[in-house]
């Protein structure tokens, strides 16, 4: 399978044009990406990290962290930060709207026919493909991503805990982040002061 050379800072578009890209590959994105935001986020991760080299794994992760501590939806704030980093305030909306169009146009269809499809087997059976289909799709995304963040003790103990708490208690995901961020500043502060 031949893969794609990543492009070098001087290949990449800017501007209007690339804002444009935005527009596109986020339709395509939103298109053909079923699941939770997660699946998204590999989506994009093979788009533009792995395929075109736009951004790197940390560079999303720093995204992701920062589009999860927003109000709002997580996969939104991320494609909008993505789309800004790559293109300025037209790309982030660019991106936005790019990701939202497949969705609106497609829940516009199934509402539109909802009653008639609703009780369909056959329909039924495929959301339950999809729903398979989508799960190692997010596992694979959050495997790879981990690969880049669990790169020390201190994350990996972070990481550990906060699975822990949000799978087995009812703490919001925007405390778990908080925490995280604090723990992650009082252990870095704690190793530079040893250091020191």
């Amino acid at each position: 399978m031949q893969t794609t050379k990543p492009e070098t800072a001087q290949q990449r578009p800017t501007g209007a044009r690339m804002a444009l890209l935005m527009l596109l590959y986020f339709i395509k994105i939103g298109a053909f990406t079923f699941g939770s935001g997660w699946s998204i986020i590999a989506q994009m991760e093979r788009e533009f990290v792995d395929e075109r080299g736009w951004m790197t794994k940390s560079d999303l992760l720093e995204l992701i962290a920062v589009g999860k501590s927003l109000p709002g939806i997580m996969v939104a704030n991320i494609t909008l930060l993505f789309g800004y980093q790559m293109a300025g305030v037209l790309g982030g909306i660019c991106a936005a709207i790019g990701l939202c169009i497949p969705a609106v146009v497609t829940l516009t269809i199934v509402t539109a026919i909802y009653d008639a499809i609703k009780d369909n087997y056959w329909v039924w059976s495929a959301l339950k493909g999809v729903q398979c289909a989508v799960a190692p799709i997010i596992g694979g995304a959050a495997i790879s991503l981990g690969k880049d963040a669990l790169t020390s003790a201190m994350p990996i103990i972070i990481c550990a805990i906060a699975f822990v708490l949000c799978y087995f208690t009812s703490i919001s995901n925007l405390t778990l982040v908080v925490a995280g961020v604090v723990i992650a500043l009082v252990w870095m502060g704690v190793s530079e002061h040893g250091h020191a």
